[in-house]
C-alpha cells in the first residue's frame, strides 16, 4: 500500500494554527474520518471482512508523518464502520 500525505493535512495547513473554531470550541486535533456500512447478511461477514482489511493496513497508516493515532469505531444499530485517524 502506497499511502500518500494527500490524505492528512500537512505542516503548513490552516487548522494547524488555530486553537478555536469559535467561542467555547477549541481543539488540537484533527481528525479524518473513513466511513463504511456493514450487512448483518451471511454471519456479518462485511463487518468481519472490514476488520480484516484494518488490520493488514493499520499499522502502516500509523506511520504516516503527522499521525497521532488510529481508532475504529462500530455502531451495531447503525451498522457503521469508522476508522478515525488523528493527525498533528
Amino acid at each position: 500500500h502506497g499511502w500518500s500525505n494527500t490524505f492528512f493535512p500537512s505542516t503548513t495547513n490552516k487548522y494547524r494554527t488555530m486553537g478555536t473554531i469559535t467561542e467555547g470550541v477549541e481543539f488540537d486535533t484533527i481528525a479524518r474520518e473513513w466511513r463504511c456500512k456493514w450487512s448483518p447478511d451471511s454471519d456479518k461477514k462485511s463487518l468481519a471482512e472490514a476488520q480484516k482489511l484494518l488490520s493488514s493496513v493499520v499499522e502502516e497508516v500509523k506511520k504516516v508523518d503527522g499521525v497521532k493515532g488510529v481508532q475504529r469505531v462500530v455502531c451495531g444499530g447503525c451498522m457503521d464502520f469508522k476508522v478515525i485517524t488523528s493527525v498533528e
